[in-house]
């Protein structure tokens, strides 16, 4: 017969809600974020059109620069937002599943800092994630591991 495992106390099982509250709000974020990114490829599209000669810009005078550069920067810049913005979907999204997991610390707590730039929702969430996972608690809980749950009997 197997020794039964202490009952957590109260502060555990608290730190636990609070990081899978957490963890679903990333998730949320996350593909919040990559969704609205993800209409910079309109931009990427229309800068194609003109680039390709698609979209008829008009034969440049002397002296003028050329209407596909306008296109070139359209593609280039929405390009570079359309990358940011997926790359930081997926930063929140890994960043939920590593909170649910009890992973990487660091990582969670690194891009909780960096969200606490998007206004008004991830300035929250930033800061509420910053809070727990500055908790002794919670880092006792991460180097626990994994595996390690205190409130279940298996």
């Amino acid at each position: 017969m197997q020794p039964v495992p202490p009952l957590p106390n109260y502060q555990t099982f608290e730190d636990a809600n609070h990081l899978r509250y957490l963890a679903i709000a990333h998730y949320v974020t996350g593909g919040i974020t990559a969704f609205f990114s993800s209409f910079f490829l309109m931009h990427v599209f229309m800068g194609g059109m003109i680039v390709s000669g698609g979209m008829p810009m008009g034969s440049p005078t002397p002296g003028e620069p050329d209407p596909r550069l306008f296109g070139w920067l359209f593609v280039v810049m929405g390009s570079v937002a359309l990358v940011l913005g997926w790359g930081i979907a997926v930063a929140l999204i890994l960043t939920g599943r590593w909170l649910s997991a009890r992973k990487n610390h660091t990582f969670c707590f690194v891009v909780a800092c960096i969200q606490c730039i998007n206004v008004p929702i991830g300035t929250v969430l930033g800061i509420f994630t910053i809070l727990v996972l500055s908790r002794p608690s919670v880092k006792a809980l991460f180097v626990a591991g994994p595996h390690q749950n205190n409130w279940t009997r298996e």
